[in-house]
């Protein structure tokens, strides 16, 4: 009896633990919504994303304390993957060439990039050549904070950078791609019918599957962001086979912009303007010049494989793998495309990264 009670008492006690964390998170959640609204009311482009961004980003440098979406973010992963994957079509066989060139240029890019960001980290920002180091490997800041933790590396500087840059070129999307793109970003609105379609049943089980087996493949095979990239890789597999052709409703894609942006606006919780004015600035004036270079990047790109400026841009540019994997999906910029560099790109990073961290250190 002592042990069913004990047994009860611990049951209740985690669902107490796991209803108040959630509670806690419902303001914040609720705060992403009312800018996603506001935004989609305003006809901005990509409403749901930046206008959650944007409140949360506010709030949290007004000193508002946010609860960061942790476990929400992880389940919006799986699914940003699954649906990723199923932009991956039967007909891609014969771009292989195409995307080979591009993601050399991609690399190419990366590496001035990525010098750029060290050297301007280091010489104009005055930080430690660590920290110069984590702070300009362009995305995977998840990733990147983890590999931190054991160094000298000042992780502040390193979280204040890259959620920084993620938010200049979020803001900056819309504009430059319709610039570069010249293509129209705001689209049409979806109606009431198509906020609410869903999946045939036997559509949602083989996307559910992709989610699992990918989250469980993920790990397995220790890739970089493996609850995006697993389930996008299982996905991938299951649309290129045709097993499913399914698509993504409207309404997940705007709930997973609004926690995405949740994410990104809850970096900069306990940051205040006058404390951290220097780093804020020095990240921006980064942010801005790796944007330019990304654009440069995006129009050699364009004029060597024929594919859009706009597709390129999202592909080679230095931010996070989830966020402009999932604009590329809103947006309908070949989800694909933009997905397949990222992916190579942290997967390099991440493996060379211990070697540069080595090389630096023994040169100072």
């Amino acid at each position: 009896m002592s042990a069913l009670l004990w047994s009860d008492v611990r049951v209740k006690a985690l669902l107490t633990a796991w209803l108040g964390a959630r509670g806690r998170f419902l303001p914040t959640l609720i705060l992403g919504l009312f800018g996603g609204g506001v935004a989609y009311w305003a006809q901005l482009p990509l409403p749901w994303l930046l206008g959650a961004m944007i409140t949360t980003t506010a709030a949290s440098l007004a000193g508002v304390p946010l609860k960061s979406p942790r476990t929400g973010r992880k389940g919006v992963l799986v699914v940003i993957g699954v649906m990723l994957g199923s932009a991956f079509t039967p007909d891609m066989t014969g771009e292989a060439v195409l995307w080979g060139t591009s993601l050399a240029i991609m690399l190419i890019a990366t590496a001035v990039m990525m010098a750029f960001s060290v050297w301007f980290s280091c010489r104009v920002a005055g930080h430690s050549w660590e920290t110069a180091l984590y702070s300009g490997v362009p995305g995977g800041v998840s990733t990147v904070t983890v590999m931190a933790l054991s160094s000298g590396a000042d992780l502040r500087i390193i979280g204040i950078t890259h959620a920084v840059r993620i938010l200049v070129l979020l803001i900056a999307i819309p504009p430059v791609v319709q610039f570069i793109g010249h293509i129209d970003i705001g689209g049409a609105r979806p109606t009431l019918s198509q906020w609410l379609w869903m999946p045939a049943p036997a559509d949602i089980a083989w996307l559910v599957l992709a989610g699992l087996g990918g989250l469980w493949l993920g790990k397995r095979l220790h890739l970089p962001s493996p609850l995006l990239f697993g389930p996008a890789l299982a996905s991938a597999a299951l649309h290129l086979t045709g097993l499913t052709h399914a698509a993504v409703p409207p309404l997940i894609i705007a709930l997973a912009q609004v926690v995405i942006g949740i994410s990104v606006g809850g970096r900069f919780a306990g940051t205040r303007l006058a404390e951290v004015g220097h780093a804020l600035l020095m990240a921006i004036v980064q942010a801005l010049v790796l944007l330019l270079l990304a654009i440069a990047a995006a129009w050699v790109g364009h004029l060597l494989t024929g594919y859009s400026a706009a597709a390129a841009l999202l592909a080679y540019m230095p931010g996070g793998a989830p966020e402009l994997s999932l604009v590329a999906l809103s947006l309908g910029i070949d989800p694909a495309f933009v997905t397949t560099h990222h992916l190579l790109r942290i997967t390099l990073l991440v493996l060379l990264l211990p070697l540069l961290l080595r090389r630096v250190v023994s040169s100072t």
